[in-house]
């Protein structure tokens, strides 16, 4: 299969957060439903660098590092008996418009465009990985402090159903969907030891996902990340 983009992805923050079914309902594309975890939908408010970045194998010039924050819900279809799982982003943020016009016209998906930084400190036993992103003159953050020691996901874990979704469907209009694939290996992660999360949903996501400034997340993970490929091709559902 032709790879149209490859990329390592670095350090993976998810900030996992338990939300109403019927919030999701309107962003979800036609010939999926939404995928539950012990009977409960979550969003992920997700971190990461993207580093080597090449189209068809080409490096691009000054954009190949850069951060990328999203918010994405989790969803399943069914297809020849087999169940597939994948993921539904409902926003993109990256620095750079070329990146997002790229990803919007050929993926159907919803990048925006927002001055981004990161920062990432090992110590003996610790690292500190933050992402920064500015919306309407303010600064959000998400930070944590993880352990240097990474570990298997375990199977069937809140983390594996986080992590472990290679699909991503995009909903084109009402009765259109696209789906591709991201493909890498199940990633290891690390134990976070300490978190600080500054981020305006509403300002961010809109009024959908307000009630989320007043929310505590479920969970954080992070994950060591790798080598990714995004399919070029783009099935129609």
């Amino acid at each position: 299969m032709t790879n149209f983009l490859t990329a390592k992805w670095e350090n993976l923050i998810m900030v996992n957060y338990e939300v109403p079914v019927e919030v999701l309902q309107k962003y979800l594309p036609k010939g999926v439903e939404i995928d539950l975890f012990n009977d409960k939908a979550y969003v992920s408010l997700v971190g990461f660098l993207f580093k080597n970045t090449k189209i068809f194998k080409i490096p691009i010039p000054l954009l190949g590092t850069f951060e990328e924050v999203n918010l994405r819900f989790y969803v399943k279809r069914e297809e020849n008996g087999n169940l597939n799982r994948g993921v539904v982003f409902i926003n993109e943020s990256v620095p750079y418009k070329a990146v997002a016009l790229v990803a919007n016209l050929l993926y159907k998906e919803h990048y925006v465009v927002f001055p981004t930084k990161h920062n990432s400190t090992n110590n003996q036993n610790s690292k500190d990985i933050s992402y920064e992103w500015l919306v309407k003159n303010k600064w959000n953050s998400i930070k944590v402090k993880a352990n240097n020691i990474s570990s298997e996901m375990i199977e069937g874990s809140f983390e594996e159903f986080i992590f472990e979704h290679y699909i991503c469907y995009s909903k084109v209009n009402n009765t259109n969907t696209e789906s591709y694939m991201i493909n890498h290996p199940r990633w290891k992660i690390n134990h976070i030891l300490d978190s600080n999360i500054q981020c305006n949903f509403e300002d961010n996501y809109g009024k959908d996902f307000a009630f989320l400034d007043q929310s505590n997340p479920h969970s954080i993970f992070l994950a060591e990340g790798s080598d990714i490929s995004v399919g070029w091709k783009r099935t129609k559902i």
